[in-house]
Formats: C-alpha cells, sequence, structure tokens
C-alpha cells in the first residue's frame, strides 16, 4: 500500500480550479520530487495532504486513511517543513522545537535527535527568533522535522535561504532518510537537488499532472534534455 495515495482530486476556489483531476503515489522509502512552475498547484496539493484544504472531490488517502478525515491521527506520523517559516519572535530557537515536538504526544524523547540535527545544520537554538535570519528560521523548522523521526516528511521548497552548504547538508539527510525507509515529498525548484535525490518525478502545470514517472522513464521522455531542459519546456507550454 503507498504512504500517500491520490486519485483524480480536484480542488477548486469558486469556478476556478486549482487542482483538476491529479493522479499522484508516494511509496515507502522513496523520495517523489512534485515540481512545477508558481501557481501550477503544489502548494495547494500539499495543503489538501495535510487537511488544511478539503479536496471538492477525489480520494487523498496517507497511510491507506482519509487524510481530511484522519488529520490529527496523521499528524502524528509526519513532519512538514514550508517555503515560508513563521515563527514567534521573543522565543529561542530550540524553544520552537522543543514546543512544536511536543505537541506530537507520541511518547518518543526527541532531545538527542534535536541536538543532533541542531549540531549538523549549524544551529544555535539558544537565540532568539527574532534574531534569525531566513536561512536559520529555515533552519529551526527542518530541525523540528527531522527530530520528529517522523514516517513521512513533506517539504515545500525546503532549501528556501539556506547556503549552498547547508543545501549539501541537506540533500545528505534525505538520502539518509530513505535509506532509513522514510518517505519523502519533495517539492523544489533547485532541479540539480531533485535529480540528486529523487526516485520518482512529478510535473504539475496549470491543476494538470503533465509528467510523471521514475527517474530513469522521465530521462527517456527528456530525451537527451536535463531535467532543467524538460521543466523549462513544461514551464513554457504554460506560458
Amino acid at each position: 500500500m503507498p504512504v500517500v495515495e491520490i486519485k483524480q482530486l480536484v480542488k477548486k476556489f469558486g469556478q476556478f480550479s486549482a487542482l483538476d483531476g491529479i493522479d499522484f503515489e508516494l511509496d515507502e522509502g522513496q523520495v517523489h520530487a512534485y515540481l512545477g512552475p508558481n501557481g501550477a498547484g503544489k502548494t495547494t496539493t500539499i495543503r489538501v495532504l495535510l487537511g488544511i484544504l478539503r479536496a471538492t472531490s477525489g480520494e487523498v488517502e496517507i497511510f491507506g486513511k482519509d487524510a481530511w478525515k484522519h488529520s490529527v491521527e496523521l499528524h502524528r506520523r509526519l513532519a512538514y517543513v514550508p517555503g515560508e517559516v513563521n515563527l514567534w519572535d521573543n522565543l529561542t530557537g530550540g524553544e520552537v522545537i522543543d514546543l512544536l515536538l511536543s505537541l506530537r504526544k507520541d511518547g518518543k524523547n526527541h532531545k538527542e535527535r534535536r541536538d543532533f540535527f541542531c549540531k549538523r545544520f549549524e544551529l544555535d537554538p539558544s537565540k532568539k527568533c527574532r534574531t534569525y535570519s531566513k536561512g536559520n528560521r529555515q533552519k529551526v523548522a527542518l530541525v523540528a522535522a527531522l527530530a520528529s523521526d517522523a514516517e513521512l516528511l513533506i517539504f515545500d521548497e525546503p532549501s528556501s535561504g539556506l547556503d549552498p552548504l547547508m543545501e549539501k547538508v541537506f540533500s545528505d539527510t534525505v538520502l539518509e532518510l530513505k535509506k532509513e525507509g522514510k518517505s519523502v515529498l519533495l517539492s523544489s525548484h533547485i532541479l540539480s537537488e531533485v535529480e540528486k535525490l529523487a526516485d520518482r518525478i512529478s510535473i504539475i502545470r496549470a491543476g494538470k499532472i503533465v509528467q510523471t514517472g521514475s527517474m530513469e522513464e522521465i530521462s527517456r521522455v527528456a530525451a537527451g534534455r536535463t531535467l532543467e531542459e524538460l521543466f523549462l519546456s513544461e514551464y513554457k507550454e504554460a506560458n
């Protein structure tokens, strides 16, 4: 059974169809990259998965359970990092991480993993969040997600604001998660990162999946073009 399974997902806002018949699967131990230009429907898909938005029609399941009806239960098994992170300015990074981890109520002691990832991402958790740069705010969200030991990690532009060194640290961490059998949904504009990490790729344009498959299948579709060239060709068709 797939970790994430989406069948004919439609999400409308009034007369506008943000998602128009999306089919999507993410298997255990797999990294599935979800690509597309801004406004294509990537974040809307993720918000439906998280139970923030309710689907207009279609089926959306995580671990075999309805993502909307069982969202609270499912959130104990997944972690999410957005591309724009908002924190409590008067709390330290460590306090925010501990607060987020305490909400999981899974009975696990996350301190060892928290300290490990703070060190790996070179985050000083003693500083107030108002003093953090965008990159350090992103690190707080990443550490909280990774320290949770979640089975499914959903990353929506997770490298936003990170310097090249920390991008490399993030990529190495995702490869380790895959070896541990964890599943990752990755939305990213850094295509070199995607090529290195992804087992499968789906490209969305104007609310529809226009390309999907394994890296090998996508390479055959690209017919000698790089992933970037394939992506740009799909983007140009959208305009």
